[in-house]
């Protein structure tokens, strides 16, 4: 009998039995004559007892125990799959020998483990800011950039950092409502063009001023311009400045054209200034910086894009179906709505999604049927996702908001 010691637990093994295995270490350590290469396989040996000593666990070892006994490994679901794969890869023993149904959940619990831990990586990384307080030691003006880094990055630093944080969300909001009000036809006045004109003038220096104290409290250019957030920021000031830009060329072109008497078609530029107002609603995003939830919500997506994808997917699949199913039972039909399959798409697209406008519908019984069919399978199609990504969002947001909590 082999007398083996692990973890100051004795087993007892015979020889014959380890033989069968010889690539396993029990199995070397029982067939090698050489006393060096014995040592090697183990950590200590105890002469007067005749003892080979591992220092490795015992719970687990009871499982590599059993395997020679019977041949068999079996794998329990209270244990851990990562310390269980270290233990049986120290011992040289192959999952292979494991059961297949043992083998099976035990893969799939190891997946999802590495799904987690990877998860987990991502939502730290996440969480880690662009850059930290120790990165400005001993560089140029490292305790003045330090302490813009703190009132701008960190709302939790100090008072100051906290105000800065609610005014940058105030003045996102300031800017989304002005945007909104300067379509209303009462504010299209000379004073409410003024009005909205200097509401958006001191948005766009409050934004720019944050973006250049983030820029120079940044200790790496290339990973400042690299980030989202950052990306965002400069999109929310970008629109001003084209729009004055835009604005004094169109004031020139107007004027060009006046004096050749085209006044017609004075300039293209207007439909291009239309479109630099509109791209201000992604100041909107500016919101995420200091939103626990639209940062959760964000993470789930990127994190749920496979199923996102395949929901879109499904959705395509049913809108084209269901199009060519109510135009193939309804197109007969005098003064209906379904003349094409491209027609029907709208039809379908809002039936899929349950809203259902009733702007088209279909006039035969074989046509509401149709719609029956679409109107379920939507239902079916829209509830299998929502609850996936629900737990997602929750379970991110609740790590998101014990961080901050931490801090």
């Amino acid at each position: 009998m082999l007398n083996i010691n692990v973890g100051g637990k004795l087993f007892q093994i015979a020889y014959k039995v380890l033989a069968q295995y010889p690539i396993t270490r029990l199995g070397k350590l029982a067939l090698y004559t050489d006393p060096e290469k014995k040592l090697q396989l183990c950590d200590d040996y105890l002469v007067q007892k005749n003892e080979y000593f591992f220092d490795r666990d015992p719970s687990i070892f009871h499982y590599i125990f059993h395997f020679y006994r019977s041949g068999v490994l079996w794998v329990m679901d209270e244990m851990c799959p990562s310390n269980f794969v270290e233990e049986i890869e120290y011992w040289g023993i192959h999952l292979k020998y494991s059961q297949r149904c043992c083998r099976i959940l035990f893969e799939e619990k190891q997946d999802e483990l590495n799904e987690y831990l990877k998860i987990e990586k991502e939502l730290e990384a996440e969480l880690e800011p662009l850059d930290s307080g120790k990165q400005f030691d001993g560089k140029f003006l490292g305790g003045f950039r330090k302490m813009i880094w703190n009132l701008i990055e960190n709302p939790y630093s100090s008072v100051p950092a906290k105000i800065i944080a609610v005014m940058s969300s105030f003045f996102v909001l300031i800017s989304i409502v002005g945007m909104t009000l300067s379509t209303v036809e009462e504010m299209k006045n000379k004073t409410g063009k003024m009005w909205m004109e200097q509401m958006e003038m001191i948005c766009a220096i409050f934004f720019t001023s944050e973006y250049l104290m983030r820029l120079i409290s940044s200790s790496s250019f290339k990973n400042f311009l690299r980030a989202a957030f950052n990306a965002i920021d400069l999109v929310a000031i970008l629109p001003f400045y084209i729009q004055l830009l835009f604005e004094n060329l169109d004031e020139g072109d107007t004027l060009y054209h006046e004096e050749l008497h085209k006044v017609e078609n004075v300039s293209k530029l207007g439909k291009v200034l239309k479109l630099i107002k509109l791209m201000r609603i992604f100041r909107i995003l500016k919101l995420a910086r200091h939103s626990t939830g639209l940062r959760a919500f964000s993470f789930t997506m990127r994190q749920c894009y496979q199923q996102v994808c395949c929901l879109l997917l499904f959705i395509a699949m049913g809108v084209f179906t269901f199009s060519a199913l109510i135009h193939s039972v309804e197109h007969d039909v005098p003064g209906t709505d379904f003349t094409s399959i491209p027609y029907a798409w709208w039809w379908a697209a809002v039936s899929l999604s349950t809203v259902g406008y009733g702007d088209t519908v279909p006039d035969t019984i074989l046509g509401r049927m149709v719609a029956f069919v679409c109107i379920s399978f939507g239902i079916i199609l829209n509830g299998m996702p929502i609850s996936i990504l629900y737990n997602k969002f929750s379970d991110y947001y609740a790590k998101l908001k014990a961080h901050e909590l931490s801090q």
